[in-house]
């Protein structure tokens, strides 16, 4: 697929986010893992395993057609972003485990994205073209460049200059809400013959499933004695999907737009399903600040 939307736009636009969300995760993200392993353990199960299988058998009850099946596959591979960290920080959660949820889950993803997709392009055959048959190693390598050097970029450069990637911060994250809109958009555009259609078939497949993710992520570490604080920071990692890594893999890596668009019906979902759910969590009390790990 050689549009401008596929080769140029797309590929700059996860750039940017991901080079945002390097920005904002201090080295120190990583090294607190230990601090927080539970949290860590709970969310990453969730996140790699019950997600996928869960998303799988919405896909098979809401009877999606192959491409669309793919399709949804897609965010559920995909891992969260700086919108999660948001989103927790809004609604009370433990900012410290979320921001090294979403450092760790960015570097798994370069495994797990590449898998669950050709497991899902196995399982279902959509018919996409001889050019996008399967996630080859050549287009696994995209993927790694696509995600993780951006996010590398921004932590070497907040690792020179904290001040500066403090100040650039917030410029940079909502830069990236503008870019991800513009994507959303532009794929919806792109299929603008079929969109109805489209968004009639996929559009209860992803609400159940962004539902469905929060409310897991809420509950699992819940029952497993976790603080309500990271038990909300859970819920918004695993929830909040990045749409935009998505989106790129479906229309550029895998030269498929049709792929992208439940990813573009999860983006614009997630926000209004998200802050809902944040309000539930949150009723009757709003959790309480705890100081924060020394890091």
């Amino acid at each position: 697929m050689g549009t401008p939307l596929a080769t140029v736009f797309l590929p700059l636009a996860l750039a940017v986010i991901m080079f945002g969300l390097g920005l904002s995760l201090p080295l120190d993200d990583f090294r607190r893992v230990r601090r927080h392993p539970r949290a860590v353990v709970v969310a990453m199960f969730c996140q790699l395993l019950l997600l996928p299988a869960l998303c799988l058998g919405l896909v098979v009850a809401f009877d999606l057609s192959p491409v669309l099946a793919v399709g949804m596959m897609l965010p559920a591979a995909s891992p969260g972003g700086t919108t999660a960290n948001l989103f927790s920080h809004l609604f009370g959660g433990d900012v410290a485990p979320n921001v090294t949820l979403t450092a760790v889950n960015a570097v798994l993803a370069i495994v797990t994205l590449p898998i669950i997709t050709n497991l899902s392009l196995r399982y279902f055959e959509p018919d996409i073209g001889p050019d996008g048959l399967g996630l080859q190693f050549g287009k696994v390598l995209q993927v790694f460049a696509l995600v993780l050097v951006p996010v590398a970029v921004g932590l070497a450069v907040r690792r020179r200059s904290e001040a500066f990637a403090r100040r650039m911060d917030r410029p940079v994250r909502r830069l990236s809400i503008v870019v991800l809109v513009a994507v959303i958009i532009g794929a919806l555009v792109a299929e603008r013959d079929d969109i109805v259609d489209h968004l009639l078939e996929a559009g209860p497949a992803a609400l159940a499933f962004c539902t469905a993710s929060l409310t897991i992520g809420y509950f699992a570490p819940r029952l497993l004695r976790l603080g309500k604080r990271q038990s909300i920071a859970c819920s918004m990692e695993i929830g909040v999907h990045n749409s935009a890594v998505a989106m790129t893999l479906a229309i550029s890596v895998l030269g498929s737009v049709g792929l992208a668009v439940p990813a573009a019906v999860y983006g614009v979902l997630m926000y209004p399903v998200a802050a809902l759910a944040g309000v539930l969590m949150t009723r009757g009390s709003r959790p309480a600040e705890e100081p924060a790990p020394a890091v």
